[in-house]
């Protein structure tokens, strides 16, 4: 599935800051209009820890590659705070954008602008 993804933090260092929202919305394949809500997850109505939690187990982002495609703009920047966050709050770390020689497929806004 392809998703938006968006996060807000509360600084631009993944060692020392935190996630406080994470937004995304389901979009279709072949036009990308929303086929669902968007979803807001909100640190401060729970804690990081529970927001990481529920959007892994929702988006699929932890299973098949094809399973959780993002849209967003410098997904690098939200790849770099997942990973940290996950181990930071003692979950397993998801990489929206893959790894080293495993690459996840996404679409970066940033590239384009």
């Amino acid at each position: 599935m392809n998703y938006y993804l968006d996060i807000e933090t509360t600084g631009l260092n993944p060692f020392e800051h935190k996630i406080i929202t994470i937004q995304y919305m389901e979009l279709e394949r072949n036009t990308a209009k929303p086929t669902g809500p968007l979803k807001i997850l909100k640190e401060w109505e729970s804690d990081e820890k529970t927001i990481l939690t529920k959007f892994i187990s929702d988006s699929g982002v932890d299973g098949y590659i094809w399973d959780f495609v993002p849209f967003g703009f410098n997904l690098p920047f939200e790849h770099k705070f997942f990973l940290q966050r996950c181990k930071a709050n003692g979950l397993e770390p998801v990489e929206i954008l893959g790894g080293i020689g495993n690459p996840r497929p996404h679409v970066d806004l940033k590239l384009l602008a």
